[in-house]
C-alpha cells in the first residue's frame, strides 16, 4: 500500500525482500496484460464512435431538418448553409458554424467524453441535450458501449418548470421603449395543477437584446444592425407582468398552445441548450419573436413558422401566424394593464364620485369624513379600491415621489380594510380586439387624384406598422408607427414619373390627460416628400420633424381625440436658399371614430423659419377612412400646403 502524496510504485528494501526471478516474469505479463486491454478499450471506443458517424453519413442525418433546427442553419443568399446562433461555444467543431455533417462528427465524438463545453461547462451530452436524445433516437446508441451521463442540473431545471403546457404571451406595443414599440413575444411554460392565482409563479422563456441601461437613441441604431448580443432567460412570469402590465401600462394576451406532452419536452431540451449560446440581435428581423418561433418548430417541426418572414419579423404578425396554424392555438386570455383596470373602473363611478376619488387621492384621511361616510358601503369599497389601484400605479413608476403614493396607498388600504365586505368583481374589457384579430402590417395602396392643375396616378408601398387612419382593431389605441414607405406618382400633364414620399419612420403617441393620467403626447418623423416652392413645382425635400404636446379625449360623435403639439422642424431642399430651411411652430387637430368602419382625422399647422431659407408654412389636412374588411380599407385624403394642394382616392391592402 501506499499514503497520500507519497511516489507510487516505488519499492521499499528495508521492509520487503527484493522480486525474484518468477516474481518479475510474472509481473512482465501483467503489465502486458494491462497495456494491451487498454488498447483494446481505446480502439473499441473509436471504433463505435466511427461506426455511429458511419451510420449518420449513410442516412443523411446531417440534412435532415430537425438536426438544421437544433444548429439554426439557414440557406444564405448564395445559397451556402449557416447557422444564425453566433456563439463559437455552441459549436463542437471549428467548421460547425457552416458545416452541418462537420458539426455532427464533432457532436459525436464528444458524447464519448466528460469534458465541460459551452458557456454552462457541462459535458455534451446535458449541454447539447436536445441534439443528444435525437441522436440516441436515430442511431439507437448502445448504452453499454457510449455510457449515459447523469444530467442534474437539467433534471432539476426540468422538475422546478413542472411543465404541462405552453403559452405564447404578447405584450401589446409601447411606444416609450424602442425595443417594444412593435410589441413583444415569449413563452410561460404552464405548471401542472396551476390556477388563475398561482399562473403568476410559472417561469417563463424569454429572448432579447443584452442592452445597457440608458442606451436611447444608441439601440435604434444598434439594434437595427446586430451591434448587441441576444440571450434566453427563463425568468418568473411575475416578473415580467409587474414589467410590462404593472410599470409600462402594457395590456397582454396569453395564447394556450396545443403542444403535446413530448413536444414540449422537445422544447424544454432546446431551450436548455440555448443558454450555450447568443444571436446577434437585429430589431426588424432576428428578434424575440424570430427566435421564440425556432423553438416552437423544434417543438413540432411540421411548422415552418419562420419561412413566413423573409425581411422582417413584426411580434403581432407571429402571433397571427400562430393563430392561422390550424389546430395549435386553444384559446386566448385578455391580461390588463393597471392604467386599463383604473380607466374602466372609473367609468362605473358617478360624478359625485369622482369628486371623492380625488379628494381621497390626495388625502386618504377624507376616507374619515361623513360626507364619505354617508356613501353606500359597496360604493365607498369601489372607491377605496379605485384609488389604491391608482397609488399602486403611481407607486410603481419611476416618479420621485414614489414613497409618498406608498404611504398613502398604507392608509388608503386601512381605511379598506375597515370595511367588512370584499371587493366586488368587475369585468375589465379591452379597448381593442386581441392584436391576431387586427390587419397585417405591411400596406400596399393604389390611387389616383389631382395635385393642382395636374392629375396623377399613384402606387404605395409601407413595410410596416400601423398609422391612426389605418384600421385599429387589434392595435394600440392612438399610436402610430410608420417605417419604409414609399410612393411613386406618374402626373399626366406633366408627363413625369417620379418619388412622391418616402417614410424612413413616423411615431405618433396620443395620450389623452385626465384627472388621473397626465402623459405627453410626442411625435417624430424623418423622410423625404415633394413641396412646390418659390419658382420650384416638384422639388425633393428632406423633412426632420419632432413635437411634444397634450391630447384629450371627448365622446360628441362616438369617441374623438383632440391634440396639439409644438414642434420643430428641419428641411433640406435645393428650392431653399443655402439649401435648407429650420424652424418650428404648433399643429392642432382632431381625429374621430364616426363608426366602427369609418374614422375622420383633420390637422392645420403654422410653421415659421427663422434659418437658412426664411419662410413660412401653413398647412392643413383632411382625412378619412372606411374599412372594407380586416385586411382592406379606403382612403380619400386632401392636403393643402403654401399654396399647394393635393387630393388623393386610394384603395389599400394589408398583407
Amino acid at each position: 500500500m501506499y499514503l497520500p502524496g507519497a511516489p507510487i510504485g516505488r519499492w521499499e528494501s528495508r521492509h520487503c525482500p527484493p522480486p525474484d526471478a518468477v516474481t518479475r516474469f510474472l509481473f512482465a505479463i501483467l503489465v502486458f496484460l494491462c497495456s494491451a486491454g487498454q488498447s483494446w478499450a481505446g480502439s473499441t471506443v473509436q471504433d463505435y464512435q466511427q461506426d455511429l458517424i458511419n451510420r449518420a453519413t449513410q442516412s443523411r442525418l446531417a440534412d435532415e431538418r430537425e438536426w438544421h433546427l437544433l444548429l439554426h442553419y439557414k440557406a444564405n443568399l448564395l445559397g451556402s448553409i449557416i447557422s444564425e446562433e453566433d456563439d463559437e461555444g455552441f459549436f463542437l467543431s471549428s467548421r460547425g458554424k457552416s458545416d452541418p455533417q462537420a458539426e455532427l462528427e464533432a457532436t459525436i465524438r464528444q458524447f464519448f467524453s466528460s469534458d465541460l463545453v459551452g458557456r454552462s461547462k457541462q459535458p455534451a451530452q446535458c449541454a447539447f441535450i436536445a441534439r443528444y436524445r435525437w441522436l440516441k433516437e436515430r442511431l439507437q446508441f448502445d448504452e453499454q458501449r457510449l455510457i449515459p451521463q447523469s444530467c442534474e442540473r437539467f433534471d432539476r431545471w426540468r422538475a422546478e418548470l413542472n411543465p404541462q403546457g405552453v403559452s405564447l404571451i404578447f405584450p401589446a406595443a409601447f411606444l416609450n421603449n424602442p425595443a417594444s414599440m412593435f410589441g413583444h413575444t415569449f413563452l410561460r411554460i404552464d405548471q401542472h395543477g396551476q390556477t388563475e392565482q398561482t399562473r403568476l409563479l410559472a417561469y417563463t422563456i424569454d429572448y432579447a437584446a443584452d442592452v445597457p441601461a440608458g442606451a436611447g437613441l444608441e439601440f435604434a441604431f444598434k439594434g437595427m444592425f446586430g451591434g448587441y448580443k441576444g440571450f434566453f432567460s427563463t425568468p418568473p412570469y411575475y416578473l415580467k407582468v409587474q414589467a410590462y402590465r404593472d410599470i409600462e401600462n402594457r395590456d397582454m394576451w396569453e395564447y394556450r398552445l396545443n403542444l403535446t406532452a413530448a413536444q414540449i419536452d422537445r422544447l424544454l431540451m432546446h431551450a436548455w441548450e440555448m443558454g450555450n449560446a447568443y444571436f446577434d440581435y437585429f430589431f426588424f428581423k432576428e428578434n424575440c419573436s424570430y427566435h421564440i418561433l425556432s423553438l416552437l418548430e423544434y417543438a413540432n417541426p411540421a411548422l415552418r413558422l419562420r419561412d413566413q418572414f423573409h425581411i422582417w419579423t413584426i411580434p403581432a404578425d407571429t402571433v397571427r401566424v400562430l393563430v392561422d396554424y390550424p389546430g395549435l392555438v386553444g384559446g386566448a386570455i385578455y391580461r390588463p394593464s393597471r392604467s386599463t383596470i383604473i380607466k374602466r373602473k372609473r367609468t362605473l363611478l358617478t360624478a359625485d364620485e369622482l369628486e371623492l376619488l380625488q379628494r381621497i387621492k390626495e388625502e386618504p384621511e377624507f376616507s374619515g369624513d361623513p360626507v364619505f361616510a354617508a356613501q353606500p358601503l359597496s360604493r365607498r369599497a369601489l372607491i377605496l379600491d379605485l384609488v389604491s389601484d391608482y397609488l399602486r400605479y403611481k407607486s410603481e413608476s419611476d416618479n420621485p415621489d414614489m414613497t409618498i403614493y406608498k404611504e398613502r396607498n398604507r392608509r388608503v388600504l386601512t381605511a379598506r380594510s375597515a370595511l367588512s365586505i370584499p371587493s366586488e368583481a368587475i369585468a375589465i374589457p379591452p379597448y381593442t380586439k386581441q392584436p391576431d384579430s387586427g390587419h397585417r402590417t405591411t400596406r400596399m395602396s393604389i390611387g389616383g387624384g389631382w395635385r393642382n392643375d395636374d392629375t396623377f396616378e399613384e402606387a404605395s408601398f409601407r413595410a410596416l406598422y400601423h398609422d391612426l387612419l389605418d384600421p385599429e382593431q387589434g392595435y394600440t389605441p392612438d399610436a402610430q408607427i410608420e417605417a419604409l414607405g414609399l410612393t411613386v406618382r406618374h402626373y399626366n400633364r406633366a408627363e413625369q414619373t417620379r418619388i412622391e414620399r418616402a417614410t424612413l419612420l413616423n411615431i405618433l403617441s396620443l395620450s389623452p390627460v385626465d384627472d388621473l393620467f397626465r402623459a405627453p403626447s410626442w411625435k417624430v418623423n424623418v423622410g423625404m416628400q415633394t413641396i412646390r416652392h418659390r419658382g420650384c413645382r416638384l422639388c425633393n425635400n428632406g423633412v426632420f420633424n419632432g413635437g411634444i404636446g397634450g391630447a384629450i379625449e371627448t365622446a360628441f360623435i362616438k369617441r374623438e381625440v383632440l391634440f396639439a403639439f409644438a414642434e420643430a422642424e428641419a428641411n433640406v431642399s435645393p428650392a431653399y436658399h443655402e439649401y435648407h430651411r429650420i424652424g418650428g411652430g404648433a399643429t392642432v387637430g382632431i381625429w374621430a371614430d364616426v363608426t366602427d368602419r369609418w374614422k375622420l382625422t383633420g390637422s392645420g399647422s403654422y410653421l415659421r423659419y427663422p434659418l437658412g431659407d426664411t419662410s413660412d408654412d401653413i398647412r392643413w389636412h383632411v382625412g378619412s377612412r372606411y374599412t372594407l374588411a380586416r385586411d382592406w380599407a379606403a382612403r380619400m385624403e386632401y392636403t393643402h400646403r403654401d399654396r399647394d394642394d393635393d387630393f388623393v382616392f386610394s384603395l389599400q391592402a394589408f398583407f
